[in-house]
């Protein structure tokens, strides 16, 4: 079972998380060029968690800067 416990959120990083994660994806994608198997079959379900990562750090994003905007940060 992966491990799933939650991190604290830090508002200041969610940006580079985001294109962090966006730029892994895309590594991964490359890679899956080269794997097979098992390996192919990992990185393809990483990169399936990475999308849902992307979702929610995008929308956190927004919210943060929709935030700023209305003056609560």
């Amino acid at each position: 079972m992966p491990n799933t416990s939650q991190r604290p959120n830090d508002l200041a990083n969610n940006k580079e998380r985001l294109k962090k994660t966006i730029n892994n994806m895309e590594a991964a994608e490359e890679a899956m060029k080269f794997a097979e198997g098992k390996e192919l079959s990992a990185i393809k379900e990483k990169n399936e968690r990475r999308k849902d990562s992307i979702e929610v750090l995008q929308r956190e994003v927004k919210a943060e800067a929709k935030s700023k905007i209305n003056g609560y940060i």
